[in-house]
């Protein structure tokens, strides 16, 4: 089971975490929508908003399709990172 034995707040720890080790490769600071902002800021903001929206889908038993909820997340990365 994926929250095992250490439980959710572990889980969820982990998962920002390695959302924000694999956010640092896509954001770009230097130009476009993101020029001048904090990378870490942004990847933070987006790794917690990632991870709200996970949770929230799994406490609410999935109320949008995967695929749908899948490709929605995917369009709301692109538009922020």
């Amino acid at each position: 089971m994926m929250l095992a034995s250490k439980g959710a707040p572990y889980f969820r720890n982990r998962f920002l975490i390695f959302l924000h080790d694999e956010f640092r490769n896509e954001v770009n600071v230097t130009q476009g929508i993101n020029q001048g902002l904090d990378e870490d800021v942004i990847i933070r903001f987006v790794a917690s908003a990632y991870v709200g929206v996970v949770e929230w889908w799994f406490t609410n038993e999935k109320p949008v399709p995967h695929q749908v909820f899948a490709e929605q997340l995917g369009t709301l990365l692109e538009r922020n990172l």
